[in-house]
């Protein structure tokens, strides 16, 4: 990314979705301009006197994604599509926000040179691995696919 923060972006962003009358990425834009300004307020009270890290913005847009995505489950549960289609939509705009994705190969490999520097030979040693992992591929890839490949190596399903 560059050196512009993810809310210098996004109230940037939400300009132009106005003026384009794009409801779509205005509603998607003004929750995540709320979530981020609640993360300020929230640090602010914690006594902290600088604004949002990189991380700690792209933790609120991964939370974003991640309660759309529960959203959409419950919707479809439920058997209301339109309303898990709104949620989708939403998605693809916040996407934009984070890095892009790793593919399976180099996720693989990521994870493979952290098992090694960490030198973990067993399930025994998930918890450092996944802590290690968590921190360095951070919105790249999908905890659950981490976790999933991590167990996979680790148990000697893969190699």
């Amino acid at each position: 990314m560059s050196d512009v923060s993810i809310l210098d972006r996004v109230k940037r962003d939400l300009t132009d979705a106005m003026k384009a009358q794009d409801d779509v990425r205005r509603r998607a834009l003004r929750s995540l301009r709320a979530a981020l300004a609640n993360k300020e307020i929230e640090q602010r009270e914690g006594g902290a006197e600088t604004a949002l890290s990189p991380q700690d913005e792209l933790a609120v847009v991964q939370k974003q994604v991640k309660q759309r995505r529960d959203s959409i489950e419950q919707y479809e549960e439920a058997g209301r599509q339109d309303l898990a289609e709104k949620e989708r939509e939403e998605i693809e705009v916040l996407e934009a926000y984070l890095p892009d994705r790793l593919s399976d190969a180099e996720l693989a490999e990521r994870l493979d040179a952290i098992i090694d520097d960490v030198g973990a030979a067993s399930m025994a040693d998930m918890g450092p691995v996944m802590g290690r992992a968590m921190d360095e591929l951070r919105g790249r890839a999908d905890g659950n696919r981490v976790r999933e490949m991590v167990q996979d190596r680790l148990s000697g399903e893969s190699s």
